[in-house]
Order: C-alpha cells, then sequence, then structure tokens
C-alpha cells in the first residue's frame, strides 16, 4: 500500500483513485458534524452502499479533515488488508486439510496464502482506494471460514451474515454457502432443519434494521445505489448473459490469478469427484456472485471493482487446487525440490511484477480523479455563488468539496432520476424544472445534454486526455 500512495504522490497528488470514495467521506462528514445520514446537509439520503464502512469513517473527520481523512482511510484499508491475509490463511489450512497435503497441520508453515492475498495488486488497489471493498473481502473469508470449521452457533453466524450486509448489501449472497456447509455437517435431518433455522433467525434482525434503515431514508429497501446502477448500465443487458459471465470471470487473471487457473480447474474437478461439499460451497458462490452481477451490473471498468470480492476466494481455491494436484504427482525427492521452487518462484515474480503494474494504475487512477473532479470541485467552490444549484455526474469530490446544492444525474442522491436516467430529453426537462445553474460532466458521457450550453470551466487536466478520456467540462445550464 505504501508504494501505492508513494506513487501517486510521485505523480500528481495523493487522493482516492474513485470519485466514490468522497461519497463516503461527505456522508461521514455529515454524520461527524451534523449527527445525520446525508449527503447534502439536511437531506437524509441511503446512496452510501456501505454504512458501516461510512460509520468507521467517521473518526477521520474528528481528526481535522485535510490529509488525515486520507490517511484514516488508509489506515482502515491496510488493517483490513491485514485481516483479510491472516483469515484466509486461516481458511487455506482448513481447505488443505483436505487435500494431499500436510501444510495445514504445521504452524510454521510459511503463510504461502496470506502471502498471495496482500500482495495481489487488485487487493492491494482496493485497499488503497478509500472504499469499503477490503473490510468487505475480510468479512466474508471471515463468515466461510466460521462455516467451514461449524464451530460458531448457527444463530450467531447468522447474525455475522447480517451484519456483512451492512459493509456491503452482497453480504446477503454468504447466507447460501454458510447454509450448505452447516446443513451437510449435521448427520440427521432434524438437526440440519434445526441449524438452517437457526442461521435464518439470526439473520433476521441486522438484516431488518438494515432494511429499515434504507426506508426511512429514502423510502426503498435497499440504498439507491442498488436501483441507480442498474439503470444506469440497463444497456449492457443487451450483450450475452454467457459473454457477460466470461468478461467478468477472467478478471482474477490478469495478476498472479493466471498461475492458479489450472489450480481451480483441478480443484473443482477433485471436488465433484471427491464430493467435497464445503468446497463445492466456495465454488457455487464464486460462479453465483459472478452470475449476479453478470445478470444485473456487467460492468468490467476500474480493474472489475466489483467482483474484487470474489478473487480472494477464486485465488484460494486455485492455490489449493494447486498444491493438492501437485502432492498427488509422483516425484522423485530432487523433482519435488525443484519444482516447489520453480513454482514459488514464479508465483513471487509475476505478483512483484504485477504490484508495479498495480502501483502505476492506482497512480493513474488517482491522478485523473484529482486533476478531474477534486480540481473541478474546487473551482466550483471558488467561482459559484451559494444559491447555485449543480446538476453533475459524479458527486463524491463535487459534494465534499464544491459546498454547492447538487442534483445527482447518476441518481445515488437524487434517485428521482432513476426512472429517466437515460433519457437526455427528460433530463433536459427536469433540470430546467429544477431550475439548474451548472452542469458538471465528461463531455462524451452524454449524446446532446451539454450542446447549445456555454462552457465556462474546463480542467485541462492531461492524465485524462492521456488515458484516452476527456477533460471534466462545467456548462453554464441557465443564464
Amino acid at each position: 500500500m505504501t508504494a501505492f500512495v508513494l506513487a501517486s504522490s510521485l505523480k500528481y497528488r495523493i487522493g482516492f483513485p474513485l470519485d466514490d470514495a468522497w461519497i463516503h467521506q461527505t456522508y461521514a462528514r455529515n454524520l461527524a458534524l451534523r449527527g445525520e445520514f446525508s449527503f447534502i446537509p439536511g437531506v437524509p439520503s441511503a446512496g452510501s452502499t456501505a454504512p458501516l464502512w461510512t460509520i468507521l469513517l467517521v473518526p477521520g473527520q474528528w481528526l481535522g479533515g485535510g490529509s488525515s481523512i486520507l490517511f484514516f482511510a488508509f489506515f482502515l484499508g491496510l488493517l483490513s488488508l491485514g485481516l483479510m491475509g491472516y483469515i484466509g490463511e486461516k481458511l487455506f489450512r482448513e481447505m488443505a486439510l483436505s487435500g494431499s497435503l500436510p501444510i495445514g497441520k504445521s504452524p510454521h508453515a510459511i503463510p504461502v496464502a496470506g502471502l498471495i492475498l496482500v500482495t495481489e495488486w487488485h487487493l492491494v488497489w482496493a485497499a488503497s482506494s478509500g472504499m469499503e471493498t477490503t473490510l468487505f473481502n475480510a468479512v466474508i473469508l471471515l463468515i466461510l471460514y466460521l462455516a467451514w470449521k461449524g464451530r460458531m452457533p448457527a444463530f450467531w453466524l447468522g447474525s455475522l451474515i447480517g451484519l456483512s450486509i451492512w459493509v456491503r448489501p452482497d453480504g446477503i449472497t454468504l447466507l447460501g454457502p454458510a447454509a450448505m456447509m452447516l446443513f451437510f455437517q449435521e448427520q440427521t435431518w432434524k438437526r440440519r432443519l434445526l441449524r438452517t433455522g437457526y442461521l435464518l433467525i439470526g439473520l433476521t434482525l441486522p438484516l431488518a434494521g438494515y432494511l429499515f434503515f434504507n426506508a426511512s431514508l429514502s423510502g426503498s429497501l435497499w440504498p439507491s445505489t442498488f436501483y441507480a446502477k442498474q439503470a444506469e448500465y440497463a444497456s449492457l443487458w443487451n450483450e450475452s448473459l454467457f459473454l457477460r459471465f466470461f468478461r467478468l470471470a477472467r478478471l482474477p487473471l490478469v495478476g498472479v490469478g493466471v498461475l492458479l487457473l489450472p489450480g481451480f480447474i483441478y480443484q473443482a474437478y477433485g471436488t465433484i469427484r471427491r464430493r467435497k461439499v464445503n468446497h463445492a460451497a466456495l465454488f457455487l458462490w464464486w460462479f453465483g456472485y459472478t452470475a449476479l452481477y453478470a445478470y444485473r451490473l456487467p460492468v468490467d471498468y476500474q480493474h472489475g471493482r466489483y467482483l474484487i470480492p470474489a478473487m480472494p476466494v477464486f485465488l484460494l481455491l486455485g492455490l489449493s487446487g494447486t498444491l493438492d494436484g501437485f502432492g498427488r504427482w509422483k516425484f522423485t525427492h530432487r523433482a519435488r525440490r525443484l519444482a516447489g521452487f520453480a513454482g514459488k518462484a514464479m508465483l513471487v515474480l509475476v505478483a512483484v511484477a504485477f504490484l508495479g503494474v498495480g502501483a502505476q494504475a492506482y497512480a493513474t487512477d488517482v491522478a485523473i480523479i484529482e486533476s478531474e473532479m477534486v480540481d473541478t470541485a474546487l473551482w466550483l467552490r471558488g467561482h459559484t455563488l451559494p444559491a447555485d444549484l449543480l446538476a453533475v455526474h459524479d458527486i463524491g469530490a463535487v459534494g465534499y468539496f464544491g459546498g454547492r446544492q447538487i442534483i445527482d444525474l447518476a441518481g445515488l442522491v437524487t434517485p428521482e432520476v432513476i426512472p429517466f436516467i437515460q433519457n437526455e430529453e427528460q433530463i433536459a426537462d427536469y433540470l430546467d424544472a429544477r431550475g439548474v445553474t451548472y452542469l458538471m460532466t465528461f463531455p462524451d458521457w452524454y449524446q446532446s445534454l451539454p450542446d447549445g450550453k456555454a462552457i465556462v470551466f474546463q480542467s485541462g487536466g492531461a492524465y485524462s486526455i492521456a488515458e484516452g478520456g476527456t477533460n471534466m467540462t462545467v456548462f453554464r445550464w441557465k443564464d
């Protein structure tokens, strides 16, 4: 993480690689200073997908703002990355116990799984993003580990799954693998049904609280983002489901995961052949999680950020399958040592190489957000009036730095635009009716919405242009 942050400071300046991170910070600031869960002060809303993460960011606001909010978010990301690596190693050793290698029995074995998880570049990028992704990764692995062990009372495991929904609503998908593992750990139908029942009962209270929380803020059971993102990218549903799934499923292969693909396939074969229920639960969750996004939100931009929570499970299955297959081959002692050394060396070299690639990608991402979103937000704060109403597509930095009233064209905190989010004529009518003063957007994000509107500011940033994008532009909507 340090290398990633340092790379960003050398390229432009330290910041976040996603505008959405500033959405969390805006909610956290209003919660810290006003005691309300809102993006626009005085207007409660459910635009934060991860309310628990937003709450965890509040101490960073109490530290005084400025760089403290950045480094507190990085601290939480680093802590989450370490927890993910530690829990992932524990889960891997349980997986190894059911294979042909005794690695899970030795407390002194090199924590190969944990090291892979904390050095995989997607996961390091996520930990440095200011987002909840890495915390969610750690929670996913914790729930899967506890379910695998089967020692935690089902009621409390269900409660933990319910709590994970407060980190990301995707956490509800963990009910499937947890229920499957607990169900087949029991020998009688009575015990199976009782355990499943307790799991569901434990889930009920935190889930009900989450649904009530959203309903009280926005009138909908799920966060505004749940509906807005699907509406924004609905055009992608025209592509076949198989192609959408394949496009998302290959994301872990951009890195050390490509070396673990044969092991992933071998582990899948062994799971079916030897009827390994716990392994099957992990495979089904990975497949289902990927298929769910392929079905409803098939986007692979920003390094596959929405599929990053599924990557640790892919890596653990691939690594366990690789070592399991390696242990079953007939090697001489010398050949085994040479093959083992070569395999480890290749993993290390690929991981380090992609860390370099990831650091450069992270630095570029941060530079684009800072030079386009943040710099434009600072211009708006200094060159517009407090009474001006802004229509904005990416609201994070503008919400945090701009200090103006905002209409969110992506629908996250202005959910009334969701029904016509892709109809530019209706959007224009809506902006006219609301009395919008300025429109802030990348010019190529709309076909005709800014046509005929005077440009009052353009960022002039070099990094977006270098990546084939355009500069953030402020148009005067109404004189």
